[in-house]
């Protein structure tokens, strides 16, 4: 009697290896159920990175617009000693070129730099915007980067002419991955049309408002796009006076 008891109460080894076998499936299920957890939570990561990079290109360049500082350049021709005063702003419809208080290093706090924002081309596919820093410490050295003043037949007048602008190794790229990128700029008109905007600045004043055109290559629904950036300048005064240059 005692022997048949003692087999009553131990597993079979059938009980045995189901038991294993749910464990295992159960072990799978959670494995899996992990894994998807995972990869939803890094993609959302993900998003979420691309989307305050968005945010945060679209208030630099807000920043820099903002931060405008109308400066009057000197100009020196070579073999010429006499200095050439040129309104410092170059608005071309893929290259624009101004001085900021904004710094992408020291944000507003910085010394005041020459930025040139200009589109180039992305590394695979599309273009990318970019910008160049450089230290303005006074009308010389914008003035460096003036070719003076020449003659434009479109307003029968002498427009400022400036170097070309280059990708350096230091540049920072503000937005990539872009289907195209362009600039618009704002001048006063006669009513009823008040305003109007053109893709190339030649004016001997400053624009009174930027926009900046921008589209995402990427079509995904879900992510934040880069969008148009338009942003007002309000030049108070001219910044006339000359700085010690290096």
């Amino acid at each position: 009697m005692s022997g048949s008891r003692s087999g009553e109460a131990g597993l079979t080894l059938i009980e045995v290896t189901i038991a294993i076998t749910l464990v295992a499936v159960l072990s799978v299920g959670m494995m899996l159920a992990l894994r998807i957890g995972l990869n939803a939570m890094d993609k959302a990561n993900v998003r979420l990175m691309q989307n305050r990079r968005v945010a945060g290109t679209q208030r630099i360049i807000e920043q820099q617009l903002a931060g405008l500082v109308p400066v009057t350049a000197l100009y020196r021709p070579e073999g010429n000693g006499g200095a050439q005063p040129i309104l410092f702003f170059e608005g071309e419809p893929q290259v624009m070129r101004f001085v900021s208080t904004y710094s992408l290093a020291e944000a507003s706090r910085g010394a005041p730099q020459i930025l040139e924002l200009f589109v180039i081309p992305g590394e695979k596919e599309g273009v990318r915007l970019v910008v160049n820093e450089l230290l303005y410490t006074g009308p010389l050295s914008a003035g460096a980067l003036s070719l003076g003043l020449i003659p434009d037949a479109t307003v029968g007048a002498a427009v400022p002419q400036f170097v070309p602008v280059q990708a350096r190794p230091d540049s920072f790229v503000l937005a990539d991955r872009l289907s195209y990128c362009r600039f618009f700029y704002q001048e006063k008109a006669p009513p009823p049309d008040l305003a109007v905007w053109r893709q190339q600045w030649i004016h001997p004043t400053w624009p009174t408002a930027v926009r900046i055109e921008m589209a995402s290559l990427d079509g995904t629904p879900r992510q934040l796009h880069m969008m148009t950036i338009t942003a007002p300048i309000h030049v108070v005064r001219e910044q006339n006076r000359i700085y010690q240059d290096d």
